[in-house]
């Protein structure tokens, strides 16, 4: 059995070298090739090898070792990462020494002791892990500083509906179930994916998020599975796809409802395999993600009209959390504007500025289609334009003068639909109260008791 799952490939022109290395390399790794033709380099090095045995002469009577510099420079192009060790005739060692500033990584003598040529190998193979590893660190800096450019804080509030989330959340974050979470746009989907990971065994781990639905279905696979240099027109480099970098942590598929259904197949196949292939390689790479979903979309609606697979569901839903709209949480509209208004007066230097309880009562009147997002929004707006410490009702009239009568009549507390159409009838009336009193049937005296009694100016 071998010690190692190393792959290695051993390019020498005469068959019995290449027979033996292989003889003995196949104890100790998992995958040992021997070709005796180096034109056959370049096709084989789409299969993931760790470690190139490879000769410096390969036509008859040729000792310059031109040839093996040129093969040399080729995989060192093509594959940064592998391994090259070369192996080389006693006369040719000060070529040999030419070719490691050359990239290589070390040279063998021919006729070769075998523990010195195992010791040089399992060296080489270390060497091309830890360069494989230090690629992949990379690429999963380089995603998550794209992440941290937006924040995602906590689940906030204490309704109910919440409450009902949080504890679905509490029991499956430390299991390895996959997760599937429905809601509106602006719910907070995405807070609630991190939420479980963080809460996981994997926290420790990379976190990745992509959007299904902003990825072009012609870059899909490159985009989630990876690919290689040379597999099509703009590939320039190898790319690590999204589910080996997130191997090891968590990868949150964002709008997986929006997926095509020629796409469904290819990623279901990869939830069932648990591995990638990087378009332009034959070589299947093993990945440890979670997965966890989510979509606006009604997907069980979806799978009864056949625009969404039923295995894939049944993939990716073993536990499902439904996100309850803002209108259905009203009760939490303090605390989370609270936090947002802590947010923002932190970053616009807004010191000691607070919401009253006029406007609180105001923002409960609105149905808040946007949901959390929007409210987001209008904190943040209402801080930037107002002139006072204290946001009032009038530094969020922006909000309900968008709205229409199905999105506001919500709260059906008599003195917030009362206090909701004065304030309708005298943006009607552009400010004239005797007007507005008029159209609501009241006297000039009782519509100005009334704007008292709401704070309304």
């Amino acid at each position: 059995m071998a010690d190692k799952e190393g792959r290695i490939l051993v390019v020498d022109d005469d068959e019995y070298i290449g027979l033996s290395l292989k003889l003995l390399l196949d104890q100790h790794f998992s995958a040992v090739t021997a070709i005796t033709n180096p034109a056959e380099i370049p096709e084989l090095l789409g299969e993931n090898y760790d470690v190139v045995i490879l000769d410096m002469n390969f036509s008859q009577g040729e000792t310059s070792g031109e040839e093996g510099l040129h093969w040399l420079g080729e995989i060192s192009h093509a594959e940064p990462a592998i391994s090259v060790v070369l192996l080389t005739a006693y006369g040719e060692v000060n070529t040999a020494v030419e070719a490691m500033k050359a990239g290589a990584m070390d040279f063998v003598v021919k006729p070769w002791k075998n523990e010195k040529l195992l010791a040089t190998v399992n060296s080489a193979y270390r060497l091309a892990r830890e360069k494989k590893r230090n690629h992949r660190l990379e690429t999963r800096q380089k995603m998550l500083s794209a992440d941290l450019d937006s924040h995602f804080g906590d689940m906030i509030g204490n309704s109910p509906a919440l409450k009902q989330v949080t504890d679905t959340i509490r029991k499956v974050a430390p299991t390895p179930a996959d997760v599937l979470i429905l809601g509106e746009n602006g719910t907070g989907k995405e807070v609630a994916a991190r939420a479980i990971h963080r809460n996981s065994s994997r926290r420790d781990e990379v976190f990745v998020s992509v959007d299904l639905g902003a990825i072009q279905e012609n870059l899909f696979e490159s985009e989630l599975f990876g690919h290689r240099k040379g597999a099509f027109t703009d590939a320039r480099e190898d790319r690590t796809g999204r589910f080996e970098a997130a191997s090891g942590g968590t990868l949150f598929l964002d709008e997986i409802g929006n997926l095509p259904l020629s796409l469904q197949s290819k990623l279901l196949t990869v939830l069932q395999r648990r591995e990638v292939t990087r378009v332009g390689s034959n070589q299947a790479i093993p990945v440890d993600v979670r997965i966890i979903c989510a979509t606006n979309r009604d997907i069980h609606q979806a799978v009864r009209d056949g625009s969404f697979r039923e295995d894939l569901l049944y993939r990716i839903n073993t536990v499902e959390i439904t996100i309850p709209p803002l209108r259905e949480r009203l009760s939490d509209l303090p605390m989370l504007t609270d936090h947002m208004l802590t947010t923002f007066i932190r970053k616009y230097n807004r010191p000691d500025m607070s919401v009253s309880p006029e406007a609180l009562r105001l923002l409960k009147t609105y149905a808040w289609p946007g949901n959390i997002r929007e409210l987001q929004h209008a904190v943040e707006r209402a801080v930037i334009m107002s002139e006072g410490k204290k946001l009032s009702e009038e530094d969020f009239m922006f909000v309900v003068a968008r709205s229409d009568d199905h999105q506001v009549l919500q709260d059906f507390n008599l003195e917030n639909l009362e206090a909701w159409a004065i304030r309708k009838a005298i943006q009607k009336h552009d400010g004239n109260i005797s007007h507005a009193a008029q159209e609501l049937g009241l006297s000039r005296g009782a519509m100005y008791r009334r704007m008292e009694k709401y704070h309304i100016q």
